[in-house]
């Protein structure tokens, strides 16, 4: 134990030392870098004012000639009063921004933002540039001031203009000097700057050595011996555990049978103690609350207590009195003495003891609700069956429906186009005279024509029936065969317009009804809509087939179909068997239509996992 406090005590000093340490070399790093900071602030400062120093002095130069300019332009306006006027207000104000910038490079000034210049070389090349600084100013000023006198003659300038003109060559050679001057020094200040830059640089990368070397290396070693530490005493603290585990295991063994009897009691509520006789030692409150009964008399019967039905009684008692090892799990019915009907899921738990007064536990769930639910459920399960085949044989009358109406309607073209076009065609033929050439010959003409008819009706009847095209190629060649097809025979615009890159070949089932709901809703178009021109749109995109039949026929009222269909009339009956195809392979169906603005049928179709191949 004293060991141990003294090993918490040295691991205690060794990391208040480390801690001291590295908090000593983050001090001095922190503090590398705010001088750093700091001098590199001041630096951009100086760097700021010596730009606009240089900036200032370079200006200068140009000051001094746009001055001998205006000066120049001032003596040859002297016919332009206005001019003059115009040219000697630029003059003073160039010759006051000249005076006030050499002004502040020597001196300073705020409001150009110049400091006062301390440099000795500097004042000394500004005092070598004043006498001609001074003498152009005064030159100038004397201009300005002769020039507010009336009728100043052009040569009254030129004594002014040569002192100009003098001293301008000699201020821009030695204004020249006092740039490069800042300039140089600028670049020095730069050079000392780096300088510092490098030994902060220096001092930092020592600090960082100083700490791998008297910091994080002694702090990994003291880390890996305390992970040592830990490991040890894990492995002493699992031994530790194996043998309290096993003290624990005997213990579990002793209270076992208490702890199932706990688990039994604490998750039914309902429950009673019998003798083997069926006569009741202990019931529960809440079982007797479920029952009705508000006192039960001990020594009673438990077969009376929980029903008044005789039958339920002897089957009870048989039950609860036959001799077992295991467990009985039994679902009866009961009737209480209130009249009310109870489901109970009853467990009946032989206890073996010495004493004969308790041998049979009784646990009990009440499942009345979900007996109930279970008969709704059942219940509405043979109603929805009985509506679904109801639902069918509805379908199939329908459909039986729908097969007749297609051979009534297949049979009336037959009969009316093609029938009366035959009969027309064997009467015409019958009454061919070969002695009377002019009218056999018009009677040949009419044949042809009417022979031409009839190839025509054939081929649309024909054409209804299911296209080869369809069971080979697919509902893409399938629907452009049609337009193509329609669009001869009945020289209406039917056009076929396909948006997808490839052939994909559907379930043939789903290619049948799009096909045939698509044919029913170009049908309609023509004979119904009396449309000039019908576009055929198809596109998949997404697993969504997608085929649009637009035309511009004179349209109808959406809400009159339903009771056109409730009509049966052919064009109701249409419609409804549109709709009983699309439903039947689980697509939408969707019409639209505006009185005489034409009409628009869409059919989608979920393609999911029916679709076959590519092609």
């Amino acid at each position: 134990m004293e060991n141990q406090k003294q090993q918490q005590a040295l691991d205690t000093a060794t990391f208040l030392r480390v801690r001291k340490w590295y908090l000593l070399a983050i001090a001095t790093i922190a503090l590398t870098i705010i001088v750093a900071q700091i001098l590199i602030q001041q630096h951009l400062n100086l760097q700021l004012n010596d730009s606009r120093v240089i900036n200032v002095a370079g200006r200068q130069r140009a000051f001094s000639q746009k001055l001998v300019k205006e000066a120049l332009l001032l003596q040859t306006a002297e016919s332009d009063t206005k001019a003059q006027e115009r040219i000697r207000e630029d003059l003073k104000q160039t010759l006051f921004a000249w005076k006030t910038s050499h002004a502040g490079l020597q001196n300073g000034n705020d409001s150009i933002g110049l400091p006062k210049e301390e440099n000795k070389t500097i004042l000394s090349l500004f005092k070598d540039l004043n006498p001609h600084h001074q003498a152009m100013v005064n030159a100038a000023e004397t201009m300005l001031g002769e020039g507010s006198k009336p009728n100043i003659p052009a040569h009254a300038y030129e004594s002014q203009l040569q002192v100009l003109l003098d001293n301008e060559g000699d201020f821009l050679i030695k204004m020249d000097a006092i740039v490069n001057e800042y300039d140089a020094l600028s670049k020095e200040k730069l050079q000392r700057l780096k300088l510092k830059e490098y030994l902060l640089l220096a001092l930092s990368l020592l600090i960082l050595l100083l700490e791998v070397a008297f910091i994080f290396r002694p702090l990994s070693i003291q880390i890996r011996e305390t992970i040592s530490k830990l490991i040890q005493s894990q492995i002493e603290s699992d031994n530790t555990a194996s043998k309290v585990k096993r003290l624990f295991e005997e213990k579990e063994r002793s209270l076992q049978q208490l702890q199932e009897l706990n688990f039994v009691i604490d998750n039914a509520a309902l429950f009673a103690s019998i003798r083997k006789n069926g006569t009741v030692v202990f019931i529960s409150k809440k079982f007797m609350n479920l029952l009705g009964v508000s006192n039960v008399q001990l020594n009673s019967p438990l077969s009376e207590i929980l029903t008044e039905d005789e039958g339920q009684q002897q089957y009870l008692r048989e039950i609860v009195t036959s001799k077992r090892k295991n467990i009985r799990n039994e679902e009866i019915v009961i009737t209480t003495k209130t009249g009310t009907h109870l489901w109970l899921d009853m467990s009946i738990i032989p206890m073996h003891q010495s004493s004969l007064e308790q041998s049979v536990l009784i646990l009990c769930s009440n499942i009345t609700e979900r007996k109930k639910n279970q008969l709704k459920i059942e219940e509405l399960t043979k109603q929805n069956y009985e509506e679904r085949m109801q639902q069918k044989q509805l379908q199939a009358s329908q459909i039986v429906e729908g097969q007749e109406e297609e051979r009534k309607r297949i049979a009336k073209d037959i009969h009316d186009g093609i029938g009366q076009m035959l009969t027309a065609l064997k009467f015409n033929i019958e009454s061919i005279n070969l002695d009377q050439k002019e009218k056999t010959k018009e009677k040949i003409a009419y044949l042809k024509t009417l022979a031409s008819d009839l190839i025509k009706g054939v081929r649309t009847a024909t054409f209804n029936l299911t296209p080869p095209e369809l069971e080979d190629h697919g509902i893409f060649p399938a629907l452009q065969k049609m337009t193509t097809e329609l669009s001869k025979l009945t020289g209406k615009n039917i056009l076929f317009e396909n948006k997808t890159e490839e052939n994909i070949r559907f379930d043939s089932l789903a290619e049948t009804n799009i096909y045939r709901v698509t044919q029913e809703a170009v049908n309609n178009a023509i004979k119904y809509a009396e449309a000039n021109y019908i576009l055929v749109t198809i596109n998949h995109v997404d697993g969504l087939l997608s085929v649009v039949i637009d035309d511009d026929g004179k349209g109808f009222d959406p809400s009159v179909l339903d009771k056109v269909a409730k009509k049966n009339s052919e064009g109701g009956m249409g419609v409804f068997f549109m709709k009983e195809r699309v439903n039947y392979i689980n697509g939408r169906l969707f019409i639209n239509s505006i009185p005489g603005e034409g009409t628009r049928v869409t059919i989608n179709y979920k393609v999911g996992e029916a679709m076959l191949d590519n092609s």
